[in-house]
């Protein structure tokens, strides 16, 4: 089968029935509403170090295959780090930026990258999408192509048909084992750490805050701007700027279905906002996303960011909650730790050594450590959430 390959400054260069007709049921960040309100608000495009330049493959039926990419001028956003590589490409004379990363920006959420039709072949998608990543690099002159947070499966595709090499890394996920209610889920606790998110969450209620859970159409217009100050405000008290911009929310109630993803957790003290987290969901998937609070009350973070949403996730039957990038205290809390795939190439046969020697180091560290954190989990030992 001939498939033709192009490259696209944007994704609105194919259209949203088209795209999203390739991507699977669980992930709302690869949707053509995300990614095109990313664009369209100006958090990545031109001055941003995110020029889009997506790869996508049609046969004679249309859309098979497609790979959102970026020619980046930085390693900033990506949460799978490289900058260690990059100075060591420096000290070597050798030019590291522009590079190519395909991810969705600013969003450390696992999901498939190389999307496809159903029933398509995966390898013949991906060696297509691979052509394309190679002519991006001749276009750009990038050192590198960078895919983050794919498939296992992908993964190996991409080792296999375009010689790109594995990366392991780790975050900390929760999975349903079939909880009928967040009290059967702590029950499964040991008795120690149960009775500290028991005290955690009075502790919560303790200071006056009602907490409620919302779905996007029933943000209020104060509800999103209380949700775009907060992520602002953490921004700046964590000394990065902000990757997005106002425009961005502003999207986020007028889009569909991008509203329709959006689940916040937000605070109220006295009828106004004072904290909250801005999370997606889709399918039997929800993932955490942005945190912050204009008073600091102790204990409402993991209300916010891990308890109600936890509970979400059960009532609703969902299978997996993600709540974003690093964080051992979220071991805690139920969230165990899940092995990172990523993939890279480098186009320098020595920096490409000497990352290839690094990445083999790693990934045996990274298994030490996903051993070692099994069995600090807060689950009975006899508990299959434990296994």
């Amino acid at each position: 089968m001939s498939l033709r390959v192009e490259l696209v400054s944007g994704v609105d260069a194919v259209s949203a029935l088209e795209w999203d007709s390739l991507v699977g049921d669980d992930d709302p960040f690869v949707e053509h509403a995300f990614l095109l309100a990313l664009e369209q608000s100006r958090s990545v495009g031109r001055g941003t170090g995110w020029q889009p330049t997506h790869v996508i493959a049609r046969d004679d039926a249309g859309l098979i295959g497609a790979l959102p990419l970026y020619v980046k001028q930085h390693s900033y956003g990506e949460y799978i780090f490289d900058f260690g590589w990059a100075r060591g490409a420096e000290r070597a004379g050798i030019a590291y930026y522009p590079k190519l990363v395909s991810m969705v920006p600013f969003t450390p959420a696992t999901g498939r990258r190389i999307l496809h039709r159903g029933g398509s072949d995966l390898e013949l998608v991906t060696r297509a999408l691979a052509e394309g990543i190679a002519e991006a690099e001749q276009r750009y002159r990038t050192s590198s192509t960078h895919v983050l947070f794919a498939t296992e499966r992908e993964r190996d595709a991409l080792m296999a048909g375009a010689g790109m090499l594995p990366r392991m890394s780790m975050q900390f996920h929760w999975q349903n084992d079939g909880y009928a209610s967040f009290e059967q889920y702590l029950e499964r606790f040991r008795s120690a750490l149960r009775k500290q998110v028991r005290k955690e969450r009075r502790e919560v209620l303790s200071h006056g805050v009602e907490v409620k859970v919302l779905e996007g159409p029933e943000l209020t217009a104060r509800d999103r701007k209380a949700l775009e100050a907060f992520y602002f405000d953490t921004c700046h008290k964590r000394g990065s700027g902000p990757y997005l911009t106002p425009a961005f929310f502003e999207h986020l109630a007028e889009r569909a279905p991008l509203a329709e993803r959006v689940v916040a957790v937000l605070a109220y003290k006295g009828g106004e906002p004072i904290a909250g987290t801005l999370n997606f969901e889709k399918g039997a998937h929800l993932y955490g996303r942005y945190w912050g609070c204009s008073e600091e009350l102790s204990s409402l973070h993991f209300e916010c960011c891990y308890y109600q949403l936890i509970e979400r996730a059960i009532a609703r039957g969902l299978t997996r909650f993600e709540a974003g990038a690093q964080g051992t205290h979220k071991l805690r809390r139920g969230l165990l730790p899940a092995a990172i795939h990523s993939a890279h190439s480098i186009r320098d046969a020595r920096l490409a050594r000497g990352v290839e020697e690094f990445l083999v180091e790693e990934a045996m560290e990274v298994r030490r450590e996903l051993a070692a954190l099994a069995d600090h989990g807060p689950f009975h030992r006899d508990s299959p959430a434990s296994e």
